[in-house]
């Protein structure tokens, strides 16, 4: 929690009047109940009260300034707006982007990548009636734009099922010169010819149905599995009109999973191996997801509404952020998953996190155990 900059954190809390009307619970101690259930796997509010009930003597070290109940930490979580905690998650993404802006891609570029997806949680519809999908479903989806240095989510909206994806491209911050990766569902040429205006490159996956008249035909080495790089245009009166420029194709067999795969990018100096391989790194946006989803709370909710949702949603973002500016500044070889599972066991230790998390040497690390009792005289 010391990494946390409390400054950033209250003038979060000040913009959206959090602890204006709740004296009794504020928005950090909010916030540490929240991380500390992340952090150790907690299941319910019960569970969270229960267990910091327990370590009652230690929580002040821990920053905690009031008991926290259940009813206390459930009143916060549908009263304080869950906008306090977005921007603060987007604070610590901040801060986590430049101690990663020297990692290396899994491809050889030089540019910023971002991986663009979305992925679906699955609600009761009869308790959360506000997230609404299906007719007997209920879900939200959190859409995620992937900084493929160091996984750290740039991006965020989280919206109810019956959102597309490709509307997101309407709410995206385009960066001059990256590039971006997407699969099929962010076809849409009108929004794609948004990245060629404003001077960044994509890479994504095209539909069968998408029709394109070819110009040019480029030679290829087809020992690489790329079978084809062609220049074309869109062939339909629509599409040419929603974008009036020529577009790369790149077909590419993968002998792993014996599909062909075909591309579209509006880059054409790259090598079209290396836009085969660009697609490739969008499979860690799909990682980041099974990540969370497994490591992190947020399948099971300690609250039903939408604010609480949310709150919950991107306070478990931020925790995940937080580790990872905690792993890059204390220099640590151990991955994100390896760093979770020890926080969660070291949570009411008074031990320096550094200490904590090193590996250890040698077993001379371990106690002098010379002094043990015999049980038998041998």
């Amino acid at each position: 929690m010391d990494h946390l900059p409390s400054y950033e954190f209250q003038k979060c809390v000040e913009r959206y009047r959090g602890d204006a009307h709740h004296r009794g619970f504020s928005c950090r101690n909010q916030y540490l109940a929240m991380a500390f259930a992340q952090l150790t796997y907690r299941e319910s509010l019960r569970d969270i009260e229960a267990c910091l009930g327990a370590m009652r003597g230690k929580l002040y070290h821990m920053g905690f300034r009031g008991r926290v109940t259940r009813s206390t930490l459930g009143d916060a979580n549908e009263a304080h707006d869950w906008r306090i905690f977005a921007d603060f998650a987007l604070v610590l993404i901040a801060i986590a982007r430049p101690l990663y802006a020297n990692d290396p891609l899994g491809v050889d570029l030089v540019q910023a990548l971002y991986a663009l997806d979305s992925t679906t949680i699955d609600l009761c519809l009869s308790v959360f009636p506000w997230a609404k999908f299906r007719r007997h479903k209920g879900a939200v989806k959190m859409h995620t734009l992937l900084d493929l240095r160091g996984n750290i989510p740039t991006f965020i909206r989280i919206t109810d099922g019956k959102v597309h994806d490709v509307n997101i491209l309407d709410e995206l911050g385009i960066e001059a010169g990256a590039f971006y990766v997407m699969d099929r569902g962010y076809i849409d040429f009108e929004r794609l010819h948004s990245f060629t205006l404003e001077l960044a490159f994509f890479v994504v996956r095209t539909k069968e149905n998408v029709l394109l008249q070819r110009r040019y035909s480029h030679p290829v080495d087809k020992s690489t599995g790329v079978r084809s790089d062609q220049t074309v245009v869109p062939a339909t009166i629509g599409s040419a009109s929603a974008y009036p420029e020529p577009l790369r194709r790149v077909s590419y067999f993968d002998a792993l999973t014996g599909k062909r795969l075909v591309f579209l990018s509006n880059n054409f100096t790259l090598p079209e191996l290396t836009i085969a391989e660009i697609y490739k790194q969008r499979w860690q946006v799909e990682l980041f997801f099974k990540w969370i989803k497994q490591y992190l709370r947020i399948k099971a909710f300690y609250g039903t509404s939408e604010n609480a949702v949310k709150t919950q949603i991107w306070i478990a973002l931020s925790v995940y952020v937080l580790v990872a500016i905690v792993r890059k500044r204390l220099g640590l070889e151990a991955s994100l998953y390896q760093i979770l599972q020890i926080l969660s066991l070291t949570q009411f230790e008074k031990t320096p996190i550094l200490e904590a998390l090193r590996p250890p040497v040698s077993d001379t690390d371990l106690d002098d155990i010379d002094n043990q009792l015999i049980l038998f005289d041998l």
